[in-house]
Parts: C-alpha cells; sequence; structure tokens
C-alpha cells in the first residue's frame, strides 16, 4: 500500500471537498501520521472515510475514530491558535490530541479506559508529541485542575454540552461538540465572546458513538 499516496488521497478527495480549505490544517493533516494512531489491524483503513473502532491488544473498547473530514472541518472552525490551552475530552488513540498540540501551546486530554490512555500516551510519544497530556479520567465529571481553556474539544456525541465545560470555556474561546441522540447529531461549534456571551453555529448533521459517562440536564440543550 502506497501510504503517502493514500493519505495525499485523504485530504483531496475527502477532506477538502468537505469544505476544508485552511492549508494550514490541510498541511498538518500531511504531516501527523494518521496511520501510526489507528489499531494495527486497522492501518490499511487510516485514510478510509468511516468511523474505525478502537482496541486495545485486540479487545474493542467500545470506542471509535471519527471519520478523517469530521477531525479536519472540526480542526479548521477551531481556528486553534499558538497560545491556546486544549482541553480535550476523549482522547482515543491520541490522533486528534496530536492534531490539536501541533497548533497550540498545551493540550490536557481526558481518556476513561485505562488502556487506551496508555495506548495514546505510546502514540503521542512515537509522534514526537511533547506537549499533549493524557489524563485517565471522566470527561464528564470535569477536569478541576484546569480552571480555563480557550479551546475545548469533546471527541465523540454528548446529548447536551455540560454547563460545567461551558464555564471552563476562557473569554473568546472555542467549544466543539457533537450533540444529539441517535439517529439526528449535529456538529456544533460554541463561541464564548470578550464579553462572556456564548453563540451556538450548527455546522453539519453527523453520527457516532456517545461518550461515557455524559447525561442529559436542562441547563443547556440544542
Amino acid at each position: 500500500m502506497d501510504l503517502e499516496l493514500a493519505r495525499f488521497n485523504m485530504i483531496e478527495q475527502q477532506i477538502r471537498p468537505w469544505n476544508v480549505l485552511d492549508q494550514q490544517v490541510l498541511d498538518l493533516l500531511a504531516v501527523v501520521r494518521r496511520e501510526e494512531f489507528v489499531p494495527p489491524a486497522l492501518r490499511a483503513m487510516a485514510f478510509a472515510d468511516l468511523e474505525l473502532p478502537l482496541s486495545v491488544e485486540g479487545a474493542p473498547t467500545g470506542e471509535v475514530m471519527l471519520p478523517p473530514r469530521v477531525e479536519a472541518r472540526l480542526l479548521q472552525e477551531l481556528q486553534v491558535r499558538s497560545t491556546d490551552a486544549v482541553l480535550e475530552i476523549g482522547t482515543g488513540s491520541g490522533y486528534m490530541a496530536a492534531l490539536l498540540a501541533r497548533r497550540a501551546q498545551q493540550v490536557e486530554t481526558l481518556e476513561i479506559h485505562a488502556g487506551l490512555a496508555a495506548s495514546a500516551r505510546q502514540n503521542l510519544a512515537r509522534a514526537g508529541i511533547s506537549n499533549a497530556r493524557v489524563i485517565e479520567g471522566d470527561g464528564s465529571r470535569g477536569h478541576e485542575a484546569l480552571a480555563s481553556a480557550d479551546v475545548i474539544v469533546l471527541s465523540g456525541a454528548v446529548p447536551e454540552v455540560p454547563q460545567s465545560l461551558l464555564e471552563k470555556l476562557s473569554p473568546g474561546g472555542r467549544l466543539a461538540a457533537i450533540v444529539g441522540r441517535l439517529p439526528v447529531m449535529k456538529a456544533v461549534i460554541i463561541r464564548r465572546s470578550e464579553q462572556g456571551h456564548l453563540a451556538t453555529e450548527v455546522l453539519f448533521e453527523t453520527a457516532t458513538r456517545a461518550l461515557k459517562g455524559f447525561v442529559a440536564h436542562e441547563a443547556f440543550s440544542l
């Protein structure tokens, strides 16, 4: 398999046509080697336009990697800057954390599955990513060590965005999430203005696995 040709085709045939036109994002996708973050048995499918089930030592975890075009579109809309502190919920294989870390100052990423957390640490170290810290923990309970974040990413679906996460979003900050329940889910960006107001933009409809531990409340819904 010609990995570089497959990577080029992923970018040009899947991602760019999906309105991902930020050249910095496209260049980043060419540099961060996605195939090194997928389970070894699925390496040949690393660039396919579909979700990939994650596993640890061959045992399925019930979690997935989002399709490349979804990851790329969210990354583009977040407009990550070199001074940003980033919080990710749902590390998975560590691929999204690697993309974020290449653009941000620091990434803290929470993963509830101990085996995946350990694997993601290895993947990030192998990729030479030193500014992303994988923390084993339940992201639905928040991350008390990080008082605020410029960018928050939920790498999986939630019924609604918890108020506790919205409160961590700094002025000028951006939060990306896939919100809803099957069969209707929407990818959204929530932005906090410098004055503290929140505004939600719906990007596209999609569907994916739910992040563990998140439940619906009345405080915030779409």
